[in-house]
């Protein structure tokens, strides 16, 4: 067996900031803002279902690209490393979507450009968060922290603030965020600089390798006894991931249908952004480094929904600003928490660790599965029984997905 490639914490910090923010944020903007914007001029009519419907083959899409591009870079030896040949292809094809969504004068166009944008997206995604395992091993959870918790932050609540600037331009917005996501993907990559995989040994048998049966099919997954804390990780993910968009995919409605707001919605979406961002900045940057150092790992990943849980209470008890302000605190220190650490989590419980990136790339396809259950649940909640009873689930499906990280018995703190 080879030795494991291992990079320089000094240079896969700045990586892991700059990369998961240049391909998130950008994705965030086109598609909460620019998306809509544009299925609201070619088809207002039917903009609503057609939201749903992208929303639905794209996570189709995702789900079947993740998993080939995380599979892909496991395998691949190249001078530029496993990983960066598939995350710099994935960074030029969606660019090049982009611009092409950015001309589309029909649905079919657009929809053509998105799905191929959605593929070409998941091939940066599942490489780039396996960059994680070149982390030295008392430096991991430094390195979780960057990638989940000052990247995760930035792209999911900076670019909105520049992404708002466009909302009228939103056609040139595609492509400035389309080439901004480019340049931002190589910037990381260079600092990164992989070392190369030529050299790696692959452990598996040559002959298992040359023949493809059912049998490896049925192992791409392994069983529960094998896989019990993966799976309890990424069902963890998937209840904490729909109790957090449940409100974030509906704050717009939230804030002008059952709030109120009126003219106080716009003021109101940037407080919220604002306090996420900062907490969010702020567990990014302290939650790795005492990970590491006080050997804590499980607990504050699954504790940290409950302050998801508490924000959800905020809103449900209290349709004021103190309310509002509330809800971001507690959900920026609980995104923030549980995003600085999840990834790493999940690198304890790989249960196949020749296959990092499969696994990473599954686990964090919980993202966008998450990003289309959730708007359908809170949608059928809320024309049965109202606007609060999104903030009821979002409190219930976070406190599960707490008891699911919880339940993890391989990592014991």
């Amino acid at each position: 067996m080879s030795k494991k490639a291992t990079v320089s914490i000094k240079r896969l910090v700045p990586g892991l900031i700059i990369g998961p923010a240049s391909w998130l944020g950008p994705y965030i903007v086109m598609n909460s803002l620019f998306l809509p914007a544009m299925l609201q001029q070619l088809d207002p009519a039917k903009k609503v279902q057609l939201v749903a419907l992208f929303s639905t083959m794209g996570m189709i899409v995702a789900a079947i690209s993740n998993m080939i591009a995380g599979a892909l870079s496991d395998r691949t030896k190249s001078r530029f490393g496993k990983r960066t040949p598939w995350i710099m292809g994935g960074a030029l094809a969606f660019m090049l979507s982009m611009i092409g969504a950015s001309f589309a004068q029909n649905v079919t166009m657009l929809l053509i450009a998105w799905m191929i944008g959605q593929a070409a997206l998941n091939f940066i995604v599942a490489p780039m968060v396996a960059w994680l395992d070149l982390a030295p091993e008392n430096q991991k959870g430094t390195a979780s922290s960057a990638y989940g918790g000052l990247g995760m932050a930035l792209g999911n609540n900076g670019f909105n603030v520049v992404g708002a600037m466009f909302l009228s331009q939103f056609r040139l917005g595609f492509i400035i965020f389309g080439i901004v996501e480019f340049i931002g993907t190589l910037i990381a990559v260079l600092i990164v600089h992989e070392p190369s995989s030529l050299d790696a040994v692959d452990d598996q048998k040559p002959e298992a390798k040359e023949k493809f049966s059912f049998k490896e099919i049925k192992n791409v997954f392994p069983g529960w006894s094998v896989g019990r804390d993966y799976y309890l990780a990424f069902i963890g993910k998937m209840f904490q991931g729909v109790g957090n968009f449940a409100i974030t995919g509906y704050i717009l409605y939230i804030m002008t249908d059952f709030l109120k707001r009126g003219s106080q919605t716009q003021s109101s979406i940037q407080l919220i952004n604002t306090i996420m961002l900062i907490f969010g900045i702020l567990m990014g940057l302290f939650a790795g480094p005492v990970s590491d150092k006080l050997k804590v790992l499980k607990l504050p990943v699954g504790f940290s929904t409950i302050f998801l849980a508490l924000g959800a209470a905020s809103l449900y008890f209290m349709h004021s600003t103190v309310g509002i302000a509330i809800y971001a605190l507690c959900a920026g220190i609980g995104m923030g928490l549980w995003n600085a650490l999840d990834n790493l989590l999940n690198l304890e419980v790989i249960p196949d660790p020749d296959r990092v990136a499969f696994f990473l790339g599954v686990y964090n396809l919980g993202n966008t599965l998450t990003q289309a259950i959730a708007p359908v649940i809170a949608a059928a909640a809320i024309s049965v029984f109202g606007f609060s009873s999104i903030f009821l689930i979002s409190f219930v499906f976070s406190i599960i997905g707490g008891l699911c990280v919880l339940s993890i018995k391989t990592v014991k703190r």
